[in-house]
């Protein structure tokens, strides 16, 4: 069952030890998104989805509550937000993306989720915010990145 993108990005922030910022948040949240939704028939992991924007994919939910920290570490905005349980199929895809990012800069995320052939580049139209990146779109990206 999806999670709420903002407990989501509370996971990510408690495995990162409240070291990752805004635009971190996002880029490994829609890693772990995608990896959900490859590994379990195409069930997301956030209710809401992702939008593309310049700088790749973002949730609106998540960026709105975070973006007063700019690039600086989002501290703990999330005080009555639960975490992801542990055990779960939504919490094993965000530990494998906090995982696999662990040494990647903000700008390699940048250019892994602006793959060209992936869902955001399907999607993006310069300068425009409000398009919604398409589940199936990230699908296929996830099979498309096993190749």
């Amino acid at each position: 069952m999806a999670v709420s993108a903002l407990s989501a990005a509370r996971t990510i922030c408690e495995l990162r030890n409240w070291d990752v910022s805004n635009l971190e948040i996002q880029k490994i949240l829609y890693i772990a998104h995608m990896i959900h939704i490859g590994e379990n028939d195409g069930h997301p992991l956030i209710n809401g989805g992702f939008e593309a924007w310049d700088y790749g994919p973002v949730s609106p939910a998540v960026y709105h509550r975070v973006k007063g920290f700019g690039s600086n570490p989002v501290k703990n905005v999330f005080h009555w937000i639960e975490p992801v349980p542990e055990g779960t199929s939504e919490y094993h895809a965000i530990e494998a993306a906090v995982n696999m990012t662990s040494n990647m800069s903000a700008s390699k995320l940048i250019s892994v989720t602006h793959w060209d052939k992936g869902a955001w580049y399907k999607s993006y139209n310069g300068g425009e915010r409000n398009i919604p990146i398409p589940n199936n779109d990230i699908a296929e990206e996830f099979l498309e990145r096993l190749k």
